[in-house]
């Protein structure tokens, strides 16, 4: 006669309480998605720097002064790594972004950066702002990118 059978429901009620237990246990020991949180430095001196023009009165980057400003955003930690964004203003318009940091821990993550990275790139220099659209496959990436560029733009005064 077979274990489970109905002259042993103790048995078959401890068994399936059992299951349910684990399952439950197996449940939440999943991680949740957890929003990317920004990282920021008790000095900010290396976080923004001005270079005046030739023949400029200030480099602030003002929307009317003639300079370039160069200005590094806060650092914000994703779930997969860091990432920060230096951003060059000249004459008030957005020039040049680069990454300074972003999640490089494995082959993977350097896959999804080669080409994530450079599209946010174009989209943040064709914006002029940090109001730029999530690259598919690279979300963290792409949210903590948007908030070290909102950041940066912040220091650089746009």
């Amino acid at each position: 006669m077979h274990a489970l059978k109905k002259n042993r429901p103790l048995r078959r009620t401890v068994l399936a309480s059992a299951a349910t237990v684990s399952g439950m246990v197996l449940l939440l020991a999943l991680k949740p998605h957890t929003a990317p949180t920004v990282v920021t430095a008790s000095t900010k001196s290396p976080a923004a720097s001005s270079s005046p023009a030739p023949g400029s009165g200030s480099g602030s980057g003002s929307g009317s002064a003639s300079g370039t400003t160069t200005a590094t955003g806060d650092t914000v930690q994703t779930r997969w790594g860091p990432v920060q964004v230096r951003v060059t203003v000249r004459d008030g318009r957005l020039t040049d972004v680069t990454a300074v940091s972003s999640p490089q821990d494995n082959p993977r993550d350097q896959e999804i950066n080669s080409y994530a990275l450079p599209q946010l790139r174009r989209e943040a220099l064709a914006a002029q702002s940090a109001q730029i659209d999530t690259v598919s496959g690279a979300t963290y990436t792409s949210d903590g990118y948007r908030q070290s560029l909102q950041s940066a733009l912040d220091s650089a005064g746009l």
